[in-house]
């Protein structure tokens, strides 16, 4: 029991990934489908630095004479690009659920499939 307590930082990561998953495939509205990814991404960001720390390490900066125990870097750089990647494509995702509005006057998954049924093929 006490080792899964342990992994709190691991349950924290299963909470949100679910989360956002079910945010994702039970809401109809395309911005809370956005919200949702968001909250997924934030999941998988949390899990990468989660694993790129090690208990009692430190920055990897060589210090002459001492071996010490250093944390990995490569996650956390790793995310930085990832947070970039995603704040980019929710702008992009945003953009168009604008332009879809305008089109069509709702941002409603159902209505607007609704709307296709009925346009004739163009």
């Amino acid at each position: 029991m006490s080792q899964a307590i342990g992994l709190y930082s691991y349950w924290i990561v299963i909470v949100l990934m679910m989360a956002g998953l079910y945010i994702m495939i039970s809401r109809y509205n395309l911005v809370k489908k956005i919200i949702g990814l968001g909250v997924f991404q934030t999941s998988i960001f949390y899990l990468y630095i989660t694993m790129g720390k090690v208990d009692g390490g430190t920055a990897p900066i060589l210090v002459e004479g001492k071996e010490l125990v250093y944390s990995n870097p490569v996650p956390h750089v790793l995310i930085l690009t990832a947070i970039v990647v995603g704040v980019a494509t929710s702008a992009v995702a945003l953009a168009l659920i604008v332009r879809i509005y305008e089109a069509y006057d709702t941002i409603e998954e159902d209505e607007l499939k609704a709307i296709e049924a009925l346009e004739p093929d163009a």
